[in-house]
């Protein structure tokens, strides 16, 4: 590459970081208003949608300095903010956790940039907003840490059956199991489309250059609690942590919603699945064999509080 054509691309880099700035400055000025700066509130966020964290944690993934955050954390905890607790694992570790009190405190600030971003995408046609989103997530996977080469994204016209056949070909190939799984995939899915509702609901679709590799659900059981459902990857696709990320966007979806609970159904058979559970903090609640699919199984439900 020459340095001519290096200068042009980190020039165009340069113009979009111009750009950009000034596109998120617009969406929080409303914070202006508020006691708090920008880099707290991005702290108060990290703490509020992910579960004990470490001071470390939020220097790391927020590129912070020690000594700032560590002032911050002090002022957070001095205004009745958050608490820190003895990590378990490691008592010389403190993890932090918003109290009551601190979550109130967000939510508000929160809502507001909510509603801003969301009165952004409005100007926007729909395939517009796919495209503003694909291509935000295609920035992340580039320059991200992690790189993880797949992108979540709402699905889109005629995915849901993709999910459904996919589901019901890929049980079929590895657990042996019958159309009444294809049947009961189909109705958990004729059931959301029809009665989605964006405010309790979601669904995420994973796409690797560019085909589907997996999904979830999270759908409403009941005012308090949030039920997790569909999860599923791809064979050629594992091995990526997409699967935890999709629970992982499942909880933080759940939480931001104000579900108290979120809870799943599954079989003890679906090992790989139960693992990615345990590491998201769900916990076994019951279970109880049954016949289903053509076989005999050991039915499971799972929760975790949010």
């Amino acid at each position: 590459m020459t340095n001519v054509a290096l200068d042009e691309r980190a020039e165009a880099v340069r113009r979009f970081n111009r750009f950009y700035t000034r596109q998120i400055g617009v969406l929080h000025e409303h914070l202006l208003d508020s006691e708090f700066s920008l880099t707290e509130v991005r702290i108060l966020y990290e703490l509020a949608h992910r579960p004990a964290l470490t001071a470390s944690d939020l220097c790391r993934e927020l590129g912070l300095n020690a000594g700032y955050v560590s002032r911050v954390i002090a002022g957070f905890e001095k205004q009745g903010l958050l608490v820190k607790t003895r990590s378990a694992a490691d008592a010389r570790v403190a993890q932090l956790e918003l109290t009551e009190l601190g979550r109130a405190t967000f939510q508000p600030l929160n809502d507001a940039s909510r509603r801003e971003v969301g009165a952004m995408l409005e100007q926007l046609s729909e395939p517009a907003q796919h495209q503003l989103v694909d291509a935000m997530a295609q920035i992340e996977a580039l320059l991200g840490e992690r790189e993880p080469s797949y992108v979540l994204r709402d699905p889109r016209p005629g995915e849901m059956g993709w999910i459904v056949h996919r589901q019901s070909v890929l049980y079929a190939q590895e657990y042996g199991w019958n159309a009444e799984y294809e049947a009961l995939v189909a109705e958990i899915v004729a059931k959301f489309i029809r009665e989605f509702d964006p405010k309790w609901e979601r669904c995420w679709i994973a796409e690797k250059d560019g085909k589907v590799v997996g999904s979830v659900f999270i759908v409403r059981q009941d005012e308090s609690t949030a039920k997790l459902r569909l999860l599923y990857v791809e064979p050629s696709a594992r091995g990526l942590g997409i699967g935890r990320r999709l629970v992982d966007e499942c909880l933080r979806f759940a939480k931001s919603a104000g579900y108290e609970r979120i809870v799943l159904w599954t079989n003890s058979v679906l090992a790989d699945a139960r693992k990615i559970y345990e590491k998201a903090g769900f916990e076994l609640m019951e279970e109880a064999p049954h016949h289903s699919f053509g076989k005999d199984l050991i039915g499971q439900v799972w929760g975790r509080g949010l």
